[in-house]
C-alpha cells in the first residue's frame, strides 16, 4: 500500500509541502498532528543512530523532489564521479534535482506540487523549446523555454493559471512570460537559494558506505 503524502511528512518530522495548498492551510496534518503516525498519540520522535539519520535525510530529499530510489541514486553517483571537478558536491546535486523538467514546471507555478507537475509532464501538457516532451526527468539548461501546449490551456486544471501566476514568486534562475504562459531558464539553481529540507552531506555519507 502506498503511504499517504501527509503521513510521509509526519513520519519524517518535517513539512515537505507535498500536497500543494493543503500544506499551507490549518488543515495540514503536520499542524493538527505534529507527531509520527501510529496507534499511540503524540508519540515522541526517537533519537536516531548515525545510520538512521542518514536514512532519514535521504528520505526527506527524495520525497521533497518526488523521485524514486533508483533515479536518486543515479544522481548521487553522477556527483560522486564529478568530485574533483566541482567544489561543492551538495550544490551540484541540488542543481541536478532542480533542473528536472517536473521541478521547473512546479517552480514556474504551473503546478501546485511536484507530484502534480510530474503527472502533467507525463501527460504531455508541456513543450520544451516548442517541442512536446513527456519525460519528467528531462534536464533543462540555461536558455531552455517551457510552455503550456495550446490544446492544454483549455483544460480545467489550467483555466485559472494566469491569475494564480500573478501571485507566484519565481526563483532568480527562472523567468516567466505571463501572456505566453512560457517560462525560461535564465540561470542556474543554487543550494543557497533552494534551501532543501535535508542535510545533503549526510546523504552522501549514506551512499559512500
Amino acid at each position: 500500500m502506498v503511504k499517504s503524502r501527509c503521513k510521509i511528512c509526519r513520519q519524517l518530522g518535517t513539512k515537505l509541502f507535498l500536497k500543494g495548498e493543503k500544506c499551507l492551510s490549518p488543515k495540514c496534518p503536520m499542524i493538527k498532528k505534529p507527531y509520527p503516525p501510529g496507534l499511540r498519540k503524540k508519540r515522541k520522535f526517537r533519537a536516531l543512530s548515525e545510520y538512521g539519520k542518514e536514512l532519514k535525510e535521504r528520505q526527506k530529499l527524495k520525497n521533497w523532489y518526488n523521485i524514486g530510489e533508483r533515479t536518486f541514486k543515479k544522481y548521487v553517483k553522477e556527483v560522486f564521479e564529478s568530485r574533483g571537478k566541482v567544489e561543492d558536491a551538495s550544490d551540484l546535486l541540488v542543481k541536478k534535482l532542480e533542473s528536472r523538467l517536473d521541478n521547473v514546471v512546479f517552480r514556474l507555478g504551473f503546478a501546485l506540487s511536484r507530484a502534480q507537475a510530474h503527472q502533467m509532464v507525463s501527460y504531455g501538457h508541456f513543450l520544451i523549446n516548442g517541442r512536446p516532451i513527456d519525460v519528467p526527468s528531462k534536464q533543462l539548461r540555461k536558455g531552455d523555454k517551457v510552455s503550456l501546449r495550446p490544446s492544454s490551456q483549455k483544460l480545467a486544471v489550467f483555466r485559472n493559471l494566469p491569475t494564480s501566476l500573478k501571485k507566484h514568486k519565481l526563483p532568480s534562475w527562472l523567468k516567466l512570460n505571463l501572456e505566453k504562459l512560457e517560462g525560461e531558464v535564465v540561470g542556474e539553481p543554487s543550494l543557497e537559494e533552494t534551501v532543501p529540507p535535508a542535510e545533503i552531506p549526510v546523504i552522501f555519507e549514506y551512499y559512500s558506505r
